[in-house]
């Protein structure tokens, strides 16, 4: 039956966590690990096909796709970095998380994920970005980028000490100090948590209402499955602007910090 593909019959499919799929020497191989691996391959095969359609006297057709999302992942990162040079410079390495992100959103849209092809009853497909673990290994690549590009830009003690902002002997600079680097990882669960919960409580919607459409599955899903893609762009941005917002912050208080060490001391006015 075409409506088995959206909705099951004893009710709707939901599952917040991944399923395991079968094992190999003792790990767990998921189905949001299975559909990763499907998407990461359908985006490489895309990626090479278009790259050889992009042209610098104007793209035609899709290839006009990745020439907009590159440009407009340029500007953030050049706002964020006030340097377009060094957008550019860095621009591969956030538009392929931002373009790896969509797809799997927008792929994680299609029928047969869910249900609709199982294994032993449980779903074969799980979008990836609707698991976790999958989200939190993204963040922690970006992070770990970011910190690297930082440290890259104004070297390892210069970025070490934009954290601990003023005298070394205050305690209260250490203890501040010690809670931004904290908030590195705060930030790191942030990204996560938020691409997760927002591609999870999408999946469920549309299974929910699938389900209670019945017969009408199609239609009662299409609402909310037309919101999910635009969520889905709107979470790769969100992402990506966040990311480029961490290095522009990490790298703009060690210029501002040099700034101030050369600016020469100004006598003060005295008031009459």
């Amino acid at each position: 039956m075409f409506t088995k593909f959206f909705a099951a019959e004893d009710g709707p499919h939901i599952a917040i966590a991944p399923e395991k799929i079968f094992e190999i020497n003792g790990f767990a191989i998921t189905n949001s690990m299975i559909y990763g691996w499907v998407c990461g391959i359908l985006i490489i095969a895309a990626f090479a096909y278009l790259a050889k359609r992009i042209s610098y006297k104007g793209s035609k057709g899709p290839a006009q796709l990745i020439d907009y999302g590159t440009e407009f992942i340029i500007n953030v990162l050049t706002t964020a970095l006030n340097s377009r040079s060094k957008a550019i410079k860095y621009a591969p390495l956030f538009v392929t998380t931002f373009f790896f992100i969509i797809a799997n959103n927008w792929l994680g849209l299609l029928p047969g994920v869910g249900l609709a092809i199982n294994h032993d009853g449980t779903a074969l497909f799980r979008p990836f970005t609707a698991d976790f673990n999958g989200t939190l290994s993204i963040a922690l690549v970006m992070i770990v980028i970011v910190q690297t590009l930082a440290i890259r830009e104004s070297g390892a003690l210069k970025h070490l000490r934009h954290y601990f902002q003023g005298s070394l002997k205050n305690p209260m600079t250490l203890a501040l100090g010690a809670l931004e680097l904290f908030s590195e990882f705060t930030r790191l669960i942030s990204l996560a948590l938020r691409l997760f919960l927002n591609v999870v409580i999408g999946e469920i919607l549309i299974s929910v209402f699938a389900y209670l459409a019945g017969p009408g599955a199609p239609l009662g899903a299409l609402p909310f499955t037309l919101m999910e893609i635009f969520v889905g762009l709107l979470q790769a941005y969100i992402f990506v602007m966040l990311c480029a917002s961490y290095l522009g912050v990490a790298t703009a208080h060690n210029h501002h910090d040099e700034d101030y060490a050369t600016e020469p001391d100004k006598p003060t006015e005295a008031r009459v």
